[in-house]
């Protein structure tokens, strides 16, 4: 376990980031808590693989972090102090002596509504205004953990964004690791499903909302002639089972298609000037391909071929640094399918180093939220200065 202690010399840390190794989930907690500790925490984040024994994770949590805010969820892969890992629990503690928080969280995300949404802002910013007076847009950012199966994240994050107003809003959808198992939230000193959990915060420290993606789109453009919006299922491109015309534009036979190629050659919307990815989750037996993200028919796409991602990050990175300094804390949450693409290039290694550099932690996700839009494939989250 290493205790990463992120300001300069002769000031307090106001954030500590821990990591934990450990198989067992109550030795995990253990040491993840010795690492975070720190007098009159306002919030506790972690991140902890789904392969845990979770009902013991979260007793053990409940009493390590008695009368703290803990919120967190299950994820494809862990990111935090001891690098990119499968089977950790990572996270983060926040000083009541530079951050106010407050924190709700919503159920039954199978029939949210966007009513439900506006019910909770309007519930917690007048919390939040009494615990700092003073706090504006400029001084107060949200984060959001939701369940990264509910195929929700699109209404859900739009109608925080709006509540919201200037208030940015940046997060991650839980993971169930790399086969797509149960998707969990752990608040109130419990895990669920079909929930997501909302955090806002006022701080004067710096702070710089970030996303990064590595793509550029191709030149045929492609419709979607059939889909199944609801389940975020494409049946047809172009008239054609949708498999078969992505394998035709990869090269490939439709019995090859994999993760792999998803992850290398997503497919790319445009939408007021900017493309965003819609990443392929899997395909189908029937030829359909299954989404990350809301597809809708009539959509017009491109598939898109990655550039340096390696480059694209540290100039990011560069561009943060700029504007607050070395950060304390980058809280990132990156797509898994950007995840596997760094394993497949055998970049583990030097991108974790550049995570490391800038005091990263987070988690590989099933999608991001980014202000009002839910995204894939992207590395988005918030980096935090030491004032």
């Amino acid at each position: 376990m290493e205790k990463v202690h992120l300001t300069p010399p002769g000031q307090r840390n106001s954030i500590l980031r821990g990591q934990s190794c450990q198989a067992d989930a109550r030795q995990a907690a253990r040491e993840f808590h010795s690492a975070v500790l720190q007098p009159d925490m306002a919030l506790v984040i972690f991140f902890c693989c789904s392969k845990y024994d979770l009902a013991v994770l979260a007793e053990e949590m409940r009493t390590l972090f008695s009368g703290i805010l803990v919120v967190g969820c299950t994820t494809a892969g862990e990111i935090g102090p001891l690098g990119y890992h499968e089977h950790s629990l990572s996270g983060v503690s926040f000083s009541a002596s530079a951050f106010n928080i407050v924190s709700g969280s919503i159920a039954g995300l199978q029939q949210f509504e966007t009513t439900s949404g506006q019910a909770l802002v309007a519930d917690l910013l007048p919390k939040l205004k009494n615990r700092e007076p003073q706090a504006v847009p400029d001084h107060c950012f949200a984060l959001l953990l939701s369940d990264g199966l509910s195929l929700r994240e699109e209404q859900l994050t739009c109608a925080l964004q709006s509540a919201l107003g200037k208030i940015p809003l940046v997060g991650g959808s839980a993971g169930g690791g790399e086969g797509f198992g149960e998707t969990l939230v752990y608040f109130d000193g419990q895990f669920r499903s079909d929930s997501a959990a909302l955090i806002l915060v006022a701080t004067r420290l710096p702070f710089k909302l970030f996303m990064t993606q590595h793509f550029v789109a191709g030149e045929e453009r492609l419709v979607v002639t059939e889909a199944d919006t609801f389940r975020r299922v494409v049946k047809e491109i172009n008239g054609l089972p949708a498999a078969e015309v992505y394998a035709e534009i990869l090269g490939v036979s439709v019995g090859d298609l994999s993760p792999q190629h998803f992850a290398a050659s997503p497919i790319v919307v445009l939408v007021n000037g900017t493309n965003y990815v819609r990443a392929i989750q899997k395909v189908h037996a029937d030829g359909s391909l299954t989404f990350f993200c809301a597809i809708e028919n009539g959509l017009v796409f491109r598939v898109a071929k990655g550039v340096d991602l390696l480059s694209n990050l540290e100039r990011a990175f560069w561009e943060i640094r700029a504007q607050i300094g070395r950060p304390q804390l980058v809280l990132a949450y990156e797509c898994v399918s950007r995840t596997l693409e760094i394993r497949q290039s055998r970049l583990a290694g030097r991108v974790g180093e550049v995570l490391r550099q800038n005091n990263t932690t987070g988690f590989s996700t099933y999608g991001e939220q980014f202000r009002g839009v839910h995204v894939n494939q992207t590395l988005v989250g918030i980096a935090i200065g030491n004032g």
